[in-house]
C-alpha cells in the first residue's frame, strides 16, 4: 500500500495534484473537511462530538479527528491501494497522531509530498480562483492570512518530515503536467 500526505500552502495545487495521483496511483482520497461534513451529517457520535467543537468555532480535538480518520480508513483497507491524506495532518502534534494511528493497522506514509511555491505566486493564484469560484476566503488580506497561519503553523512539518526521511518537495510552480510528472517520479 502507498499512503501519501500532500503537503503545502493554500493555493499550491493540491486539489488539482491529489486528483492526478489518485488517477495514477489507484489511492483512495481522504480529505479531513469531506470526512468532517459527512459524519456530521450522517448524524454519527463522533458526527456530533465533532459538531459540539464546530458549531462553536472551536478547532477539533487532534485524538477526534484521528477517531474519525481511523473509522474511515478502517472500512476502506479491505480494497484500497492506499490512501491519499489531504488537509491533515497541519500539525506536528496532529503528525504524530497519524502515526500512531497507521502504526496501530500495519500502515505507514510512504511519501510527504511537498508543493512549494512563492507566496507571491499563490497570492496571485488564489485571487485569480477567487474571481473565477466567487470564494469569498480568496481575497488579498484574507489570503495573507491563511498564509501566515501556514508558516506559523503547518510550515514546520516540513521539517519534521524532512527529519522522518520521507519528505518529497516538488517545485510547485510551472504547468500542471510538469508538476505532476516530478510529483510521479518522486513518489515511484
Amino acid at each position: 500500500m502507498k499512503n501519501i500526505v500532500i503537503f503545502g500552502a493554500p493555493g499550491c495545487g493540491k486539489g488539482t495534484q491529489s486528483a492526478r495521483i489518485i488517477d495514477r496511483f489507484g489511492l483512495t482520497h481522504i480529505s479531513t473537511g469531506e470526512l468532517l461534513r459527512k459524519e456530521i451529517a450522517d448524524g454519527t457520535e463522533l458526527g456530533r462530538i465533532a459538531d459540539s467543537y464546530i458549531s462553536k468555532g472551536h478547532l477539533i480535538p487532534d485524538h477526534l479527528m484521528c477517531e474519525i480518520l481511523a473509522a474511515r480508513i478502517d472500512s476502506l483497507l479491505p480494497t484500497s491501494k492506499g490512501f491519499i491524506f489531504d488537509g491533515f495532518p497541519r500539525t506536528i502534534a496532529q503528525a504524530e497522531e497519524l502515526k500512531k494511528m497507521l502504526d496501530a493497522r500495519g500502515q505507514h506514509i510512504e511519501a510527504v509530498v511537498g508543493l512549494e511555491v512563492p507566496d507571491d505566486e499563490l497570492m496571485v493564484r488564489l485571487v485569480e480562483r477567487g474571481k473565477v469560484s466567487g470564494r469569498a476566503d480568496d481575497n488579498p488580506e484574507t489570503i495573507a492570512n491563511r498564509l501566515q497561519v501556514y508558516h506559523n503553523t503547518t510550515k514546520p512539518l516540513r521539517d519534521y518530515y524532512v527529519a522522518e526521511g520521507i519528505y518529497r518537495p516538488i517545485n510547485g510552480s510551472g504547468s500542471i503536467d510538469e508538476i505532476f510528472e516530478n510529483i510521479s517520479n518522486a513518489i515511484a
